[in-house]
């Protein structure tokens, strides 16, 4: 794709952000609170402070997206939508801990531990996965039983060992975190490591709408992967940059850790300018995979262009 195709910024991500994703959170806490009805108003109040904090909800838009491309509509994508959201908010409540990255601030609020405490924040992210997958088996949630399955093993996939947690797993021993010095690492190893901890869950998102549908071409599926690789390799390249590039107030959470923890990034390794030319070729190859679908998948490009530059 030019430089033109690679400078979309309106459309349907533009409509997301400002209507669609407020609209999504409801939902969210809806379901927050439809599924928590009589139950421990303390967890309830924990699991909404950590899902309800903001954010720009992309992977579910990427979800909503994928299932439109792949020509599935319906209720079906936005729980399979939420369901990833709330992977996602439990992998962050869990990160912000003290015994894993140590945050007292996301998105320019109180993390969870911060607000309520360690063990209600443990229980929070707990329930928050665990009603993820009661989302995806749901029977009133318009999917047949062969795709609840498919996106049952392919969500675990990439939360699990071989996905989201291995990847966390890699960045705590990367910081020689277990009384052993840390690895040596390369591009290579971080390209791995991100791939598992960023990049699984954004895999999942644009393949969720071939995982849907009944009927999915081959290369179609391939291809929505090698754009949420490419994606979740972009994506992870950009808050690298930001740790270095952005102010906590603007990031809405710390900045600056990475650097003062010695960790092994994109920047640490490369240095700013080198970081950025791996960005632009990533979101090159990402705009590459969707070249089979044209116009179709214009939502999809626009995420890539939105990753180039922003702030949070």
């Amino acid at each position: 794709m030019d430089d033109a195709q690679m400078a979309k910024t309106s459309g349907a991500l533009d409509l997301w952000a400002a209507t669609g994703a407020a609209q999504f959170s409801l939902s969210l806490d809806a379901l927050i609170r439809r599924h928590g009805a009589g139950q421990s108003p303390r967890l309830v109040e924990a699991m909404r402070h950590g899902v309800l904090a903001g954010g720009k909800r992309l992977r579910p838009f990427l979800t909503i997206e994928s299932a439109r491309l792949c020509g599935f509509d319906g209720v079906g994508p936005q729980l399979v939508a939420a369901a990833l959201e709330f992977v996602h908010c439990y992998s962050l409540i869990h990160d912000d801990l003290p015994a894993m990255d140590d945050d007292d601030t996301r998105r320019g609020q109180p993390t969870v531990h911060r607000a309520f405490d360690e063990a209600t924040a443990i229980l929070a992210g707990d329930a928050l996965l665990t009603l993820a997958f009661r989302l995806l088996v749901a029977a009133d949630n318009g999917l047949s039983p062969g795709a609840r399955l498919r996106l049952v093993e392919a969500l675990s996939q990439a939360a699990g060992v071989g996905g989201m947690v291995g990847g966390q797993m890699l960045d705590l021993e990367a910081e020689g975190r277990f009384g052993v010095a840390p690895p040596a690492t390369g591009a290579d190893q971080i390209v791995r490591l991100q791939g598992l901890k960023t990049g699984a869950l954004i895999v999942f998102a644009a393949q969720s709408g071939g995982l849907m549908a009944r009927r999915t071409k081959t290369g179609d599926l391939a291809a929505l992967g090698r754009y949420g690789a490419a994606l979740g390799l972009a994506f992870q390249i950009r808050d690298d940059l930001i740790d270095v590039e952005v102010d906590a107030a603007t990031a809405g959470k710390a900045t600056g850790k990475d650097l003062g923890l010695g960790k092994a990034t994109f920047v640490s390794l490369l240095g700013v300018e080198g970081a950025r030319q791996r960005l632009e070729a990533a979101t090159r190859d990402g705009l590459a995979a969707l070249d089979r679908f044209g116009a179709r998948a214009d939502a999809l490009a626009q995420v890539l262009d939105f990753n180039r530059t922003r702030r949070s």
